[in-house]
């Protein structure tokens, strides 16, 4: 089975209000790509890879007057792909869903969010996701208040075969300190953009223990946008949001090979999986940003990871069409999961 997470810029972009795709010569959100062009660059990238279950992170937008889940299933129909269900779970205000697009032949699921609801007040220990969590991360004896802004997608998951496990599908927030202008404005921002995404890692953590605790195979898979020493904030809380989700000695931990060898490897060739144009530098800025962490029972399953950079995968890179729509598709690039469910 292939499971895959992929983060695709402005999916929502791509589609009318019914749905349907707006595959003509008009700009797309991604800068210099037409709709069109990203449209049928989409197309390519999700055929090849053929997957059993996609993570789409910044799925196309779901409200009262849009459905993501619709506009989902018309792209996979339109190029006939096997993965060809979509599910969504709890909707948020940023026109960037997380949902699960997935061959209803090899795979069932369900939207299944564990945790109590917790009103404004929050609670300590893993509420549902889209509920508040209370915790003191700057030990000042004054609790926080944290809520996602993209709830995670909780699915319970169970192959055509009968082995059942875990999914959640996650898009931390991101710490660039938008709108901050000046040098203290900015490390404020932030300085509190960190904090704040270090208590979403801490929330999904608490979860995923529980999962494992419990013995129930687990994925976590999405955008983390955090990887370690990716910023210089790391060292003023001493770890990134990745090593608390994977485990840092916390408990049972996950396992992603190309986090492995990051957190390994501070220095020198690392994997990445996003490539980001930064105007002011006049070039390309490369990073680790997802993953698919698996529990130790998973891991015995044979896995085999990839991630589907057009230049640094060779396959990808000699199918120039395939290379091509890597980098017309999205800013960040699929990593798929081979594994035997």
């Amino acid at each position: 089975m292939r499971i895959a997470t992929y983060n695709v810029e402005w999916f929502d972009a791509l589609f009318d209000d019914h749905g349907n795709l707006l595959a003509d010569g008009e700009w797309s959100a991604r800068h210099d790509v037409t709709r069109q062009a990203q449209i049928e660059a989409l197309g390519i990238v999700f055929t090849a890879m053929d997957a059993d279950a996609v993570m789409v992170i910044e799925a196309p937008d779901s409200h009262r007057r849009r459905s993501g889940v619709r506009a989902l299933e018309t792209f996979a129909e339109t190029f006939q792909l096997r993965a060809r269900k979509a599910i969504i779970g709890f909707t948020n205000n940023t026109q960037q869903e997380i949902a699960l697009l997935y061959d209803p032949d090899t795979l069932s699921v369900r939207h299944d969010p564990q945790g109590d609801e917790t009103g404004k007040k929050g609670d300590r220990t893993a509420p549902r996701f889209d509920s508040v969590f209370r915790i003191d991360l700057d030990i000042d004896s004054t609790e926080d208040l944290v809520q996602f802004s993209k709830p995670p997608l909780e699915l319970a998951c169970k192959t055509a075969g009968g082995f059942a496990f875990r999914m959640i599908g996650a898009h931390l927030k991101s710490k660039a300190p938008h709108g901050a202008r000046g040098r203290d404005a900015i490390m404020r921002a932030a300085i509190a953009n960190r904090r704040k995404q270090l208590a979403q890692a801490i929330w999904l953590r608490q979860r995923v223990v529980s999962h494992l605790d419990a013995g129930e195979p687990i994925m976590v898979m999405g955008d983390l946008n955090d990887g370690p020493g990716l910023d210089e904030y790391e060292d003023l809380f001493g770890r990134s949001s990745v090593e608390i989700v994977l485990g840092d000695g916390d408990g049972p931990p996950l396992f992603d090979p190309h986090a492995r060898r990051a957190l390994e490897r501070r220095l020198g060739a690392q994997p990445t999986t996003a490539r980001f144009y930064i105007a002011q530098d006049e070039r390309y800025l490369q990073a680790l940003l997802d993953y698919i962490m698996v529990s130790s029972d998973l891991r015995d399953r044979a896995p085999r990871w990839r991630i589907w950079h057009p230049f640094d995968d060779p396959a990808c890179w000699t199918t120039v069409e395939l290379r091509e729509a890597l980098l017309t598709a999205s800013d960040h690039f699929p990593v798929t999961l081979d594994i035997d469910l």
